[in-house]
């Protein structure tokens, strides 16, 4: 018995022996078909790669042209340097289509993406400053009938393989990035993968999507957020570099980089820990915003996959919500966004039927107007008994001008004997206001106004009047409501009537910059409000009134 476990232990011992002295040859082959099986999984042809697709190729980019995008990414790092939108120009009659993510040397917008260790493991990777990535061509578009395009990074550093693939779909702005992590070692490792946006603090004056003057309001430029907890969160870039690094976890949701029309948003892998997200300034003047994932423990010769979303593009309305939640927050109407909102919801229905912007605003001031019209009707009879009640009203401020107090008791015991509210005239102004704010913001910031034609010279309802035509029609038609607003207890005072027409000259001074759709929208307005004004008083004139 003895004899047999000796002999069992021999052949244990020998069998140890052989295993042991040709472990790493064992493991080497078994590395390798891994490996060759991974890079013909992803056509991958690295002889062909290495020769001859990146000899030649500047600063070490490639190129990839969707029906969506021109984008350049670096082989360091897998860094999206440059993406042009093709469905967007830089100006009104340009033929350059819009850049929105550049690498300058006195601009820098950059998207990074990449894989982080575990400091715990001592595993240093570094796949972002240094590494450069393979891929088996150079130039990479849609074929013919393809709907998606797969376009995987490779890259090995310390017996880790890493293949990150960027898949685009035809007709979307949505980029989808799997990372695949590959541990070809001996020893588990602890990986995770960050994305992550840069961008230059001040826009040079020559990147800018539209001048700004000191009469229009800006819109947002700076960073936002989204979690669990938080719907949404933004932050100027002034905020930023004053303040110190913002830091926090989260289960889901998303960052952002806003601007005028166009945003680029990570949208956070789906994971049972929470990321890591942070904003800080890396340069002088240079914001970043990130994600961390959580880490994840890779034993050898195991994978681990994760996929994140990244959006780089127009801020469309109907698009974003399905996105992700509360990413059409990211188009800034302003602090009545709600109103804003409608209106657009509203205009848009109108535009699917009519296919102009312009008709549209027309439209939908008219419905606007045809609400409001009790109101103005309300206005008008108002006024208009006022103005009947000036010789009453005149009398009593004669009589009682030594006496404040009874000379205010008498007036409104006047309102109260005719019905009338002398504050009825300001509701339609009331009303007015936030629609036009609410209009004003829908125009400065909706992608779908941007260089949207109406008739004639006014090819973008987003921007001034080119030729400041519609501001001195509507400078014209205020002055004619101010003529018609008159009473003939007026008509004889020169300092009220001067203030009354210098009023409106001064107030249209201010319409030379703002976008020709809201001038349009007054234009509109006033030429109804004159309408109504005369359909009003002449019914007044020709029967009894009833204030409403």
């Amino acid at each position: 018995m003895n004899s047999k476990n000796n002999i069992f232990l021999i052949i244990f011992c020998l069998f140890c022996f052989v295993i042991l002295n040709n472990w790493q040859t064992i493991f080497s082959y078994t590395k390798n078909n891994i490996i060759k099986n991974i890079i013909n999984s992803n056509h991958i042809n690295l002889k062909k790669q290495s020769r001859k697709n990146f000899k030649n190729i500047k600063k070490d980019n490639i190129l990839i042209k969707t029906d969506k995008f021109f984008i350049s990414i670096n082989l360091y790092g897998g860094t999206i340097e440059k993406v042009q939108l093709l469905d967007y120009f830089e100006k009104l009659h340009s033929k350059k289509f819009f850049t929105l993510l550049r690498k300058n040397t006195d601009f820098i917008y950059q998207i990074k993406s990449g894989v982080i260790k575990n400091d715990k493991f001592k595993k240093n990777i570094n796949f972002y400053k240094n590494s450069k990535f393979f891929t088996n061509s150079n130039f990479f578009t849609f074929k013919k009938n393809q709907n998606i395009l797969k376009i995987p990074f490779f890259f090995i550093k310390n017996n880790i393989l890493y293949v990150k693939t960027f898949i685009l779909k035809k007709g979307s702005y949505l980029i989808k990035i799997h990372h695949q992590i590959f541990n070809l070692d001996n020893k588990p490792i602890s990986i995770g993968i960050f994305g992550q946006i840069d961008k230059s603090s001040i826009t040079p004056q020559k990147y800018l999507d539209k001048k700004h003057n000191n009469v229009t309001m800006k819109t947002f430029d700076g960073v936002a957020f989204s979690t669990k907890n938080t719907k949404f969160k933004k932050y100027k870039f002034p905020y930023i570099l004053k303040k110190k690094n913002i830091q926090f976890k989260t289960y889901n949701g998303w960052i952002a980089m806003l601007q005028q029309y166009f945003t680029s948003v990570w949208i956070f892998p789906h994971f049972n820990q929470e990321n890591t997200v942070y904003i800080k300034k890396i340069f002088t003047n240079i914001i970043s915003i990130g994600f961390k994932s959580p880490f994840y423990l890779i034993l050898p010769g195991q994978k681990h996959n994760f996929t994140s979303q990244l959006w780089i593009g127009p801020k469309i309305q109907k698009t974003m919500s399905t996105i992700a939640p509360f990413l059409d927050l990211t188009i800034d109407y302003g602090f009545l966004g709600f109103l804003s909102k409608l209106l657009f919801k509203l205009l848009n229905f109108i535009f699917s039927i009519v296919k102009n912007w312009g008709i549209s605003i027309i439209i939908i001031t008219i419905i606007i107007r045809i609400l409001t019209y009790p109101l103005s009707k309300q206005q008008y009879i108002t006024v208009t008994k006022m103005s009947d009640l000036q010789p009453e009203i005149q009398k009593i401020k004669e009589k009682f001008s030594n006496n404040k107090e009874r000379l205010n008791k008498e007036i409104i015991s006047l309102y109260k004997r005719e019905n009338l509210n002398p504050f009825a005239g300001f509701f339609p102004f009331i009303i007015q206001m936030p629609i036009f704010l609410a209009l004003y913001y829908m125009l400065i910031s909706s992608i779908e106004l941007r260089h949207a034609k109406f008739i004639f010279w006014i090819q973008d309802l987003s921007s001034e009047d080119p030729y400041y035509i519609l501001p001195i029609i509507m400078s014209i038609t205020m002055l004619v409501i101010q003529y018609f607003s008159q009473n003939k207890y007026e008509s004889n005072n020169f300092i009220k009537n001067k203030f009354t027409y210098i009023i409106p000259i001064v107030f249209s001074f201010f319409f030379l910059w703002l976008p020709s759709g809201l001038v349009l929208y007054y234009i509109i307005n006033n030429l109804i409000t004159i309408l109504q004004q005369k359909w009003i008083i002449y019914q007044i004139n020709n029967q009894n009134y009833k204030i409403l």
